[in-house]
């Protein structure tokens, strides 16, 4: 650095401060490592404060001391409601299905109501109006809600004799809703009259968890979540604050970035380089691709995923028709076999499994023989291995997932069957073997990039893929701390640590590295400028991804600095998915870059296809929908409701499902015989898919979500997840409405893609030497 590249104080001009740290590799690791650390330091201080400030699991007894639920019934309550994969029909604290109640918003409802109807039943009669007896017993009702009793000395809770009478009413509200023959849908029946009583007593505790006050302040454990006016639940002055400092960080972020992009988008970034020489863009170049007998290892990944996406969208059928009440054959009511507390089980864990066997066959593919490396000998070996461990996986968890909340393993439900966390629900053995599944994908990547481990340095390609998968396999460590009895607050933040992490952290970067690799191959752009997008893509996605984990955490019983940390960092989300959409124009632009070469010379034209699909929906899936939802004030009232449900699919299926899908194309494309390569079939799998997705969003789960937040405005959450609500007119004609997107992403979209895949097993290349 020269003496012009500084001013008074010894400080670098922005111009010399951007090429240290963005062009030299050198300057690398410290904006990361504070990231790292930033982050990482963030979720420690959540996760102590979350240990620290849980709702406690109480004795709830009366005046006189005898004991009307103990804690040892709460624990037995959780027990039953995941051993029977009721997060996969109803929600606690808003997370869980959609399908059911909110279970602590009902029970706080239902507590309301009882509580409302003892004071009323307890007044003098003729001693005030009928609307001022009901004023008076509403505003006692709300003041012994709030009370907080608590003893940490004795661990219990004092309650008063409106609540004894309203735990009463709720044990007999479960046991008719639960019971066979109840109010719920057949598959979230629970035969046992003592499972119901515990599952009364648990939800009894969710709901006191979401009235009582926490110590020292005047609103309760989870921020006066949810809304019900009735029990006096409605927003704290904290969660209007953190709204606007939320909003004020946002235009402040985008200016900042907007501003650099401005002034150095043109040194960093997708940015076409000359053609080099063996690279894949052209249709010639393309045809004559010979594989290595490890990468034709990696095809078997890609047609077994698009089997489970297959059975996945078949569960995600079983579980809309639910809502439908479209369950009948004849006589046969499907649910009897398929309850949807298993099929929506399914949806969650097939989307996650055919996604990330997209991933590792991607991996696989591009790591064999890269650079011109010699392959480490085993490395086909290894490869099959991995892929018969993931076939056991997935047939693991199959039975596992159903033959749990079926009642068909006893006490083994949790090791062999399901845990029934949602996104979690992999019984204890099938969690292991998904863990020696990452571990067993991390060792051959390691043993690839080992012979390219000194060509490019610390960040070159191979490194940031070895990188990435390290951290994808520690983080799956998080998900065996929880167990059953643990706190439900307490074993949510391990549950989100490995989901949010994953899917909003490490996998982006990792998209981002495929992705790099994949146009390095086509030649579209150096090894230079894809590490150099790489690590601008790691710091982005993890400086606001670690810490965006905490608008998870907003209403789960939470201390405010979550709420806080949450509104910030999760809105910062939308800045890296913005400056994703500035260079899309540059990324559509690289198959005509500088390499003079014609569109419709261009040999990967279709994966490039969905590629840029992923752009498209990184915006308007995980940009738009899940910044709308994210504002503090916002998620108070929509939480729990299809809101949350529309931003899901269009982000996962949007970006990953199109990345993944992109990433088997890209390869099946050098790995099959030129002759069986399908152009048409799949360019038009490519549009029904997308534009199925689209009108999915737009015809059913935009709307519905909506509809079901001015219900939440109107009446509380409470009324907007009631089954009156659900099957409701407007709801239900919504949901109908999705069958137009949904025959034409199933139809068009994805049984032929995955006949594609299956049909030309046996068409592969021969391997070079």
């Amino acid at each position: 650095m020269t003496t012009a590249d500084r001013v008074a104080g010894g400080r670098m001009r922005p111009s010399a401060w951007w090429n240290r740290w963005v062009m030299s590799r050198r300057g690398w690791w410290l904006p990361l490592a504070l990231v790292l650390l930033t982050g990482l330091g963030g979720m420690l201080y959540v996760g102590m404060r979350t240990y620290a400030d849980a709702p406690p699991i109480p004795d709830f007894v009366t005046a006189e001391g005898a004991v009307v639920i103990a804690a040892d019934d709460i624990r037995g309550g959780q027990r039953v409601f995941l051993r029977h994969g009721l997060m996969n029909y109803g929600s606690m604290f808003g997370d869980g299905a959609t399908r059911g109640p909110d279970f602590t918003a009902d029970a706080l409802r239902q507590t309301a109501l009882a509580m409302r109807i003892f004071h009323l039943e307890a007044a003098t009669p003729g001693s005030a109006t009928e609307s001022g007896l009901l004023a008076v017993a509403d505003d006692r009702m709300r003041r012994e809600l709030r009370a907080n009793t608590h003893d940490p000395a004795t661990n219990r809770v004092v309650l008063a004799p409106s609540q004894v009478a309203a735990i009463a009413a709720l044990e007999r509200h479960y046991g008719r809703m639960f019971g066979v023959g109840g109010s719920v849908s057949p598959q979230a029946w629970v035969p046992a009259e003592h499972d119901r009583a515990l599952l009364a007593r648990f939800f009894f505790w969710g709901a006191w968890v979401c009235a009582s006050a926490r110590p020292g302040v005047d609103y309760s454990y989870t921020h006066n979540w949810p809304y019900d006016p009735l029990a006096g639940n409605v927003p704290t002055p904290a969660i209007l604050v953190w709204t606007v400092v939320s909003t004020l960080g946002l235009v402040l972020a985008l200016g900042l970035i907007l501003y650099l992009y401005g002034r150095y988008s043109q040194t960093a970034g997708w940015r076409a380089s000359l053609q080099r020489r063996g690279a894949l863009a052209a249709a010639t170049a393309v045809e004559a691709f010979v594989p290595s007998r490890t990468q034709r290892a990696a095809y078997p990944f890609f047609a077994a995923a698009l089997a489970l996406f297959v059975l996945q969208i078949v569960a995600g059928v079983l579980t809309v028709h639910d809502f439908l009440g479209l369950t009948f054959l004849g006589d046969l009511d499907l649910r009897s076999l398929l309850p949807i507390t298993v099929t929506r089980g399914w949806h969650l864990q097939l989307a996650l499994l055919w996604i990330s066997a997209c991933w590792i066959g991607a991996s696989i593919f591009v790591l064999s023989g890269a650079d011109g490396a010699a392959e480490p000998p085993g490395q086909t070996a290894l490869a099959r291995l991995l892929f018969a461990l993931v076939v056991l996986l997935v047939a693991g968890m199959l039975g596992g997932v159903y033959a749990g909340p079926m009642g068909l393993l006893g006490e083994n439900w949790r090791l062999l069957g399901s845990q029934g966390w949602e996104f979690m629900e992999l019984g204890r053995l099938w969690q292991l073997l998904m863990f020696v599944v990452f571990a067993l994908w991390l060792v051959f990547v390691a043993r690839a990039v080992r012979p390219l481990w000194h060509r490019g340095g610390t960040w070159s390609l191979p490194r940031w893929l070895l990188y990435t998968v390290a951290a994808v396999l520690l983080l799956s460590l998080s998900g065996f701390v929880a167990g059953p009895d643990t706190n439900f607050v307490i074993a949510d933040f391990w549950r989100w640590a490995v989901i949010h992490m994953w899917v909003e952290a490490f996998f982006e970067v990792f998209a981002t590295v495929i992705l790099a690799w994949f146009l390095v191959m086509l030649g579209f752009v150096s090894r230079a400028a894809a590490s150099r997008v790489v690590y601008l893509a790691a710091l982005l996605f993890l400086g606001s991804g670690l810490l965006g984990i905490s608008h998870n955490f907003y209403w789960n019983a939470k201390p405010v600095a979550t709420l806080a940390i949450g509104g910030v960092f999760s809105t910062l989300q939308v800045v890296p998915l913005v400056l994703l959409t500035l260079e899309a124009w540059s990324f559509t632009r690289l198959p005509q870059g500088r390499a003079g070469r014609r569109p419709e010379t261009f040999g990967q034209r279709e994966a490039f296809t969905f590629l840029l699909a992923m752009n498209f929906w990184n915006f308007f899936g995980a940009g738009v929908f899940g910044f709308i939802i994210n504002l503090p004030i916002v998620n108070y009232y929509e939480h729990g409701t299809y809101l949350t449900v529309n931003h899901g699919h269009a982000a996962l299926m949007g970006v990953y499902g199109n990345l993944a899908l992109g990433a088997a194309l890209f390869c099946a494309r050098c790995l099959l015989r030129p002759e069986r390569w399908n152009a048409g079939l799949v360019r038009r799998a490519f549009w029904s898919l997308n534009l199925g997705l689209v009108l999915m969003v737009l015809l059913d789960l935009f709307p519905a979500g909506v509809h079901q937040l001015m219900a939440v405005l109107d009446h509380g959450l409470a009324a907007a997840r009631e089954e009156a609500f659900i099957q409701g007119d407007t709801f239900q004609a919504l949901t109908w409405a999705r069958v137009v997107g949904g025959a034409l992403f199933v139809l068009g979209g994805v049984l032929p893609l995955a006949w594609f895949f299956l049909s030309r097993l046996r068409s592969l290349r021969s391997a070079r030497p």
